[in-house]
């Protein structure tokens, strides 16, 4: 191992709590899918992250439950995604030196793939996936406990958010683009002239529709719609 990297390693664990008994689990979860690709050594993080994604979201749901018995079930979500966003988790990163050390292709490396919040926000949860196979829940718990301390002890819970600002800032996030709202024919609103129905679409994918009395409640309810189908938890 270079002494950069050993370096590295050794500030990283003191930051994160937790020493790698496999150290190639800390490799591959700073390993992008371009440079494995590109280079084909090693696997990627995108198993990781996958799992990471699921860890984190149920050790903060459990500190969250824990730490609020009075929070209904929606003010719960909303302070889960407000933790676990892809900003957030992109801020935490930064703040581990993560983008430093990413393993990236070479068309990646162009384009500032380092400090991209996208690319940034999956090497976090990659490493909580590697903590995880490492040496289980208990680490990554005490992790969550000390950087999410000040949120997980907030009094109250994030205000609800419009969904076509949080459906804006997903489809930005993940395709680079915004999402456009279509008019369509409903067999419930063609004799009702009070009522609208509206689909809305994502990179030219329709992802849901909603109905309303106004045009702009039947945008609320298919951007509502949409934020379920397309994965992205309400807040």
């Amino acid at each position: 191992m270079a002494r950069a990297e050993e370096a590295f390693r050794t500030e990283l664990e003191a930051a994160l709590g937790h020493h790698f008994n496999d150290a190639t689990l800390l490799e591959r979860a700073l390993t992008h899918p371009s440079f494995a690709n590109e280079t084909g050594l090693g696997e990627s993080n995108e198993r990781l992250e996958f799992l990471g994604d699921a860890v984190l979201g149920l050790v903060v749901a459990h500190l969250l439950y824990e730490a609020h018995p009075e929070w209904t079930e929606g003010e719960l979500t909303r302070a889960r995604h407000a933790l676990v966003n892809m900003r957030a988790l992109a801020h935490l990163a930064r703040a581990l030196s993560l983008g430093k050390h990413v393993r990236l292709g070479r068309s990646e490396q162009r384009t500032g793939g380092a400090e991209k919040d996208s690319i940034l926000s999956d090497l976090f949860e990659a490493l909580v996936g590697a903590i995880y196979l490492d040496a289980g829940t208990r680490p990554v718990e005490a992790l969550v406990r000390t950087r999410f301390e000040v949120a997980l002890k907030a009094g109250s819970p994030p205000p609800e958010r419009d969904p076509k600002t949080q459906l804006q800032e997903w489809a930005q996030a993940r395709f680079h683009c915004i999402p456009t709202y279509h008019d369509i024919a409903d067999s419930g609103v063609e004799n009702d002239e009070g009522r609208f129905a509206v689909e809305v679409r994502v990179a030219e994918r329709p992802l849901g529709q909603g109905v309303g009395r106004t045009k702009r409640q039947a945008e609320r309810e298919a951007a509502l719609a949409a934020l379920r189908e397309g994965g992205c938890p309400l807040g």
